[in-house]
């Protein structure tokens, strides 16, 4: 009886899809995003189980043992930071991660570099960017990669030894498991739908977005604020449905009285935050020739970044310091963070520096 029923619904399905091939009363875009909806739904409710809570105790024993053991070091996927998978676990499934900052403090270049190192790992990942194709994010990596700036690889004659140096940098990266969908829009139905065609088809560990303010939503008469609470929470809840995670990236309001990041400045809607399990700020005080705050306030802010997990639902809060190469773009882990010297702290105490 159970097949009788989804055979039913193939039929109603497919009887939408003949009638709206005859008349252009909906958009054609709307009615893909539909049968996929009811496609997606119908299987969802197949596949769905009832469990009691002594299920749940024997997945939590077994993860328990794992840990004990260390068979299983992550039980999430690695970001390539130490710190952070350390506190987390790495990126964990169903869980929406939100990383954010202001313009050119270099949150694409963070989630690139999380991607770079999960992907070398054999972690399958679907890239959506609305401002860069696909050809200038494969750029960054290789640049990541052989060390190469990504606008020199794109763009100008290289010589002999960066020529040797991207060729590695082709080998390293090739084959691995990085997906992008040239027919993806900034439409956020279009989106999710790819999101779950990558999951079918190539059974995807996780996703990532940038970024959320510039998604277009299909939201008439709300508000900027509600519209981006809505993104946040049917991506969570997609996270959940798949079992991936998903990153997607936000930018936050200027403040330039006091540049530090924090989740009220959050552009556009606190719901971003509601709905994420972590949230992480990215804060290059070198751009604006501010310092750090508080407890690294003696740490030199050439080349390096202030990584802030300032929500972490599980996991707790962290701040750490690491490396970034303007360069290559790339967020790297640092053996020893670099202290300004007591002059050097003089002069940049001294207004007249």
């Amino acid at each position: 009886l159970h097949d009788l029923a989804i055979r039913r619904k193939f039929y109603e399905i497919g009887q939408y899809l003949v009638s709206n091939s005859y008349t252009e009363s909906e958009d054609i875009l709307d009615v893909t995003n539909t049968v996929s909806d009811q496609l997606s739904s119908l299987f969802k409710s197949s596949s769905s189980v009832i469990s009691t809570i002594n299920e749940g105790l024997e997945n939590v024993y077994h993860m328990i043992n794992e840990n004990l053991s260390g068979s299983k070091p992550l039980t999430g996927t690695p970001t390539g930071f130490e710190k952070i998978d350390n506190k987390s676990g790495g990126l964990q499934k169903s869980d929406l991660i939100i990383i954010a900052g202001e313009t050119s403090q270099g949150k694409t270049s963070l989630a690139v570099s999380i991607m770079r190192n999960a992907a070398c790992l054999g972690t399958k990942i679907a890239m959506y960017s609305m401002e860069m194709k696909k050809e200038q994010i494969t750029a960054r990596i290789l640049s990541m990669e052989s060390g190469v700036p990504a606008n020199e690889i794109m763009y100008s004659r290289l010589s002999e030894s960066q020529l040797q140096s991207v060729d590695k940098g082709i080998g390293k990266v090739s084959g691995k498991g990085i997906y992008f969908d040239d027919r993806s829009t900034s439409n956020i139905d279009t989106i999710l739908s790819s999101i779950r065609y990558m999951k079918l088809k190539f059974g995807i560990d996780g996703a990532i977005v940038d970024y959320l303010q510039i998604l277009n939503v299909n939201m008439k008469g709300a508000n900027k604020e509600q519209q981006m609470g809505d993104v946040a929470r049917r991506l969570k809840n997609l996270a959940k449905e798949l079992d991936i995670w998903i990153i997607a990236l936000s930018q936050l309001n200027r403040d330039n009285m006091n540049p530090v990041p924090s989740l009220a400045r959050l552009r556009d809607s606190g719901q971003i935050a509601e709905a994420a399990d972590v949230v992480m700020l990215v804060y290059r005080p070198e751009v604006k020739g501010k310092s750090y705050p508080g407890d690294f306030s003696n740490v030199d802010t050439r080349g390096t970044a202030m990584i802030d997990i300032a929500k972490g639902r599980n996991i707790g809060l962290l701040k750490f310091i690491c490396g970034f190469n303007a360069c290559t773009t790339c967020f790297y882990e640092l053996d020893s963070v670099p202290v300004l010297s007591y002059n050097m702290s003089n002069e940049e105490d001294d207004p007249a520096f």
